[in-house]
């Protein structure tokens, strides 16, 4: 069995290190999944090169994904505990912050402004670029809340524009019905670059083409 120190070794110098590297801040990422590992190995990917090239990672996920991830990145030697301490990380559980921006199942603009920004501000520290993954509108595509997922994805786009952040948004493949293929073309219209969706080792480079 390969020793642990090598394989935490191997990640951190593969070349999933250029694949992010390449990615412009200011770029909106969607990748369209065929199950939690395909996804959660492009998460772990997306977090621990951030934290390797000495960027600040917010990630806003699911209570059962943000698990997982910790549970990776802890098993690739990454301190969360430090990094959180030292606020180059934030973990949400998505389920949790609807309350903070959400009106009668729309989001509110001003809300969420304020407070993906409150969110910006607590790891903008020593000029340091910002990595941002959101799974809040994924839930509300999953609960057909259609209108609200269009709305919230052009929010994001537009913060993205205004503030230079990189934004990685995942979809599952089974919550994207026929009938909401009207909300799907707008999703991908807000996007610069899709990821593919194929399962490959979080070491892997993963391809990607304009959306």
């Amino acid at each position: 069995m390969k020793d642990i120190k090598e394989e935490v070794e191997q990640w951190k110098t593969s070349n999933i290190q250029v694949f992010w590297s390449e990615i412009a801040h200011g770029d909106h990422l969607l990748q369209i999944y065929e199950n939690d590992k395909v996804f959660l190995d492009t998460l772990e990917g997306f977090a621990g090169s951030g934290f390797l090239a000495g960027d600040s990672v917010i990630v806003i996920a699911t209570s059962s994904h943000l698990g997982l991830l910790h549970q990776r990145l802890q098993k690739q030697g990454f301190d969360l505990d430090h990094l959180i301490e030292t606020q180059r990380y934030i973990g949400l559980n998505a389920e949790d912050q609807f309350s903070k921006f959400m009106i009668n199942n729309s989001p509110d603009e001003k809300l969420f402004f304020d407070f993906v920004y409150h969110l910006l501000n607590s790891v903008k520290k020593d000029g340091r670029k910002v990595l941002v993954f959101g799974e809040l509108v994924a839930m509300l595509l999953e609960q057909h809340n259609y209108n609200a997922t269009v709305q919230l994805e052009d929010l994001w786009h537009q913060l993205v524009h205004k503030n230079s952040f990189t934004l990685y948004c995942a979809y599952p493949k089974s919550g994207l019905k026929q009938n909401a293929s009207e909300s799907i073309a707008r999703i991908c219209e807000s996007h610069h670059t899709l990821i593919d969706g194929k399962p490959r080792p979080s070491t892997e480079i993963c391809y990607r083409a304009a959306v």
